[in-house]
């Protein structure tokens, strides 16, 4: 700053005054104060990185851009990020500037808070966000939803689930229920010995198609046709861990069902490890790509698809349109489900694997 002092009168004559210049160098260092606060809780618009995505320099008649935050469970599960990319594409649309953060790893609550946290400061307009912990996320949103952000859970529920503005999700239970449905068609009266391999306790979403797959199949919570549960997070390691160990518990078991298609491999693996893949009748959730194609390879029975794209694109349209003045987004807005399979049941409605990698994702 002391070399400020020395501006000699030809070079104040050309760009200003000693006080206009001094003026002008304390706005450029509080920008790039500001600029080097954002990036370090990671939602910088002052760079390039991925944390915030700029979909134009400005909205429509000249206004700063919604600002728009995504908060997912992780990154790198294949759901979420094609979810992210859904995101990206709809905020760039809508000249939006998209803000994403994600936990750890499936479960990570305190990333998902910080997250939170980080977001509201930057002063975003909206928050979607696929809970990790249904229940422990609540004080949080809380708290953003007391700030005047809207709030949108996206594939996840809250509990309660009015603890967000708005909920744009596949019915889980739905979901569910579809492959509970095939399955019990698909066994033709054949006595069942189930393996439920689920996802964790505390998550929604896993307790939903849980309840819907036992719906479907027609049976209650503790009928003794459910010889074994175990929980997987989703994970294909862990889901073979779960089918070996229920196999040791009851190794005539002959129908799987999986929170998702990476559980379901694993299952596949275990099942095959024992030559019992071709008798074992799997069913799963999700329809992303690799496990589309297993129901096509017949390694997984049937799936019931759900469309990450469509949750992301109206959360962000959502999102904009409450930033530019207009009403909050409220109630449950489902985006689908579809059951695929390449070997109908008969009296369940499905569509074949060519329809679902048309629509698969990841």
């Amino acid at each position: 700053m002391s070399t400020l002092t020395y501006v000699d009168d030809d070079i104040a004559a050309r760009y200003g005054t000693r006080e206009s210049l001094m003026s002008r160098s304390i706005r450029t260092l509080g920008a790039l104060a500001a600029c080097t606060v954002a990036a370090t809780i990671g939602l910088t618009g002052c760079g390039g990185d991925d944390a915030a995505t700029t979909g134009g320099s400005a909205a429509a008649g000249g206004s700063a851009p919604v600002k728009v935050g995504l908060i997912t469970k992780t990154e790198t599960n294949p759901f979420f990020v094609k979810m992210k990319e859904g995101a990206q594409a709809a905020a760039k649309a809508e000249g939006a500037e998209l803000m994403t953060a994600a936990g750890k790893f499936d479960g990570d609550n305190a990333g998902q808070i910080t997250a939170i946290e980080n977001m509201v400061a930057a002063g975003v307009k909206g928050i979607l966000i696929t809970p990790s912990d249904s229940k422990a996320i609540v004080p949080a949103i809380q708290k953003a939803r007391s700030a005047g952000v809207m709030v949108i859970a996206l594939d996840s529920p809250t509990e309660p689930q009015d603890a967000t503005d708005a909920l744009f999700a596949t019915d889980n239970l739905k979901a569910g229920q579809l492959i509970g449905e095939y399955a019990k068609a698909a066994m033709a009266g054949k006595p069942a010995k189930i393996a439920t391999l689920d996802l964790a306790p505390g998550v929604a979403v896993g307790q939903l198609r849980h309840d819907g797959f036992l719906k479907g199949f027609g049976v209650a919570e503790g009928d003794p046709s459910v010889v074994c549960s175990q929980d997987t997070g989703g994970d294909q390691a862990k889901g073979q861990t779960a089918m070996e160990n229920c196999l040791q518990k009851a190794p005539d078991i002959n129908l799987v069902y999986t929170i998702n298609e990476p559980a379901a491999l694993g299952a596949y693996t275990a099942l095959k490890a024992k030559g019992r893949e071709k008798d074992v009748l799997i069913v799963s959730v999700d329809g992303g790509c690799t496990g589309t194609k297993a129901v096509q390879s017949g390694q997984i029975a049937a799936t019931s698809q759900q469309y990450p794209l469509k949750m992301a694109d109206q959360g962000v349209k959502a999102v904009v349109a409450f930033g530019k003045g207009g009403a909050k987004a409220s109630g449950y807005t489902d985006t689908g489900v579809t059951l695929i399979t390449d070997k109908p049941a008969a009296g369940v409605d499905a569509k074949d694997t060519a329809f679902g990698l048309q629509n698969c994702w990841g």
